[in-house]
């Protein structure tokens, strides 16, 4: 990239202020990288990591600006934080971790899975409303700030509105408070974040909601291994995890991933959720095993580790889930919502609830 459109991008991005500043983003030093490849424009903002969410807007402002550049299809615009030693796995155990945000939560439960579309969110958000309805005081966390759907799940639109300060109130239905990305941002925004920052949305979401008095939060946590899950980890004193899997053994491969992670955490591994068991034809009452049979089952039982429940696939189950009104409200009765109270009786023993 030449000299001179470094220029044209450097002296766009001045118009772009930072308002709590008062200053341009070039001039604050935030355009930390400017790179061109096969017409597209890719720009790294690298901000203090407490600004995540506040930044988001004028990042927005910066690749909208951009695009008004000639010979530039496409421009990215990256959000970054410096950090001097990322979180990983591997150094887990050599990190020093810090415990907050005891407020009067007595416990806090994170459902986890090693691989995306096995039923994690749709499974935290039925235990969630189970354990309501046990007579529990219950709050629901999507920590999933790159996809979260626990605001769709749960039928709930709309923004928090302030508690006081920088603290907001978290959105309720079916008696279940529930925070998360997808309440602040459209569904249509992409966040483009990397670790710092999504390690400081995090602990905004943990620090900065007037939960009130909660008997439990239930974490709904993404899909893998990542800074999520090990900031998360180190914040929270977690009373313990409950993983959900299909039993195909390409899930089960990362389930085993992720259970390494949790003990290395010295997070309890409560039991093990198999999701989409079996489906059982309507009609005639035959059972396929689509997705392998018994393979979390056989896990759990090689780990040591309590198999919570077996639940079936169900179309009924999936229509609830996209239209707001989970299945434990929807249809009590059916088979999930059963399997569902069960895992509840089950996890109000285990963490004393």
């Amino acid at each position: 990239m030449n000299k001179i459109f470094k220029n044209e991008v450097l002296d766009n991005l001045k118009r772009i202020h930072d308002p709590s500043q008062n200053n341009n983003i070039v001039d604050l030093g935030f355009v930390k990288n400017i790179e061109v490849k096969n017409e597209s424009l890719f720009v790294t903002l690298e901000v203090p990591s407490h600004r995540g969410p506040s930044m988001e807007p004028i990042r927005k402002l910066a690749e909208k600006s951009l695009k008004k550049l000639k010979d530039i299809s496409n421009v990215h615009v990256l959000l970054t934080s410096h950090e001097k030693k990322e979180n990983n796995i591997e150094n887990f155990e050599q990190i020093q971790t810090t415990k907050t945000f005891e407020t009067n939560v007595k416990r806090f439960l994170a459902v986890a899975s090693g691989k995306g579309g096995v039923g994690k969110s749709t499974t935290a958000t039925n235990l969630a409303i189970s354990l309501k309805l046990e007579g529990l005081s219950v709050g629901l966390l999507d920590a999933d700030v790159y996809g979260p759907s626990q605001p769709r799940m749960m039928g709930i639109s709309g923004r928090p509105s302030s508690a006081g300060g920088d603290i907001v109130k978290p959105l309720e239905n079916y008696g279940v408070k529930l925070m998360s990305m997808g309440l602040l941002v459209p569904d249509d925004t992409a966040m483009i974040w990397r670790g710092p920052m999504v390690q400081s949305a995090l602990t905004q979401m943990l620090d900065s909601v007037a939960w009130g008095d909660l008997d439990v939060i239930i974490i709904d946590l993404p899909p893998g291994t990542g800074d999520i899950q090990i900031s998360l980890a180190q914040q929270v004193n977690l009373s313990g995890a409950v993983i959900v899997s299909t039993p195909q053994d390409i899930a089960l491969l990362d389930v085993q991933k992720a259970l390494t992670m949790f003990q290395k955490a010295n997070v309890p591994i409560l039991g093990m959720i198999e999701n989409m068991s079996y489906w059982k034809c309507p009609d005639c009452g035959r059972v396929d095993h689509i997705f392998g049979k018994d393979g979390v089952h056989l896990e759990a039982e090689k780990r040591k580790i309590k198999l919570l429940g077996q639940i079936p696939l169900s179309s009924d189950l999936r229509q609830s889930s996209d239209s707001g009104v989970p299945m434990m409200i929807s249809d009590p009765t059916s088979i999930q919502s059963e399997c569902y109270k069960d895992v509840s009786k089950e996890l109000i023993k285990l963490i004393d609830l």
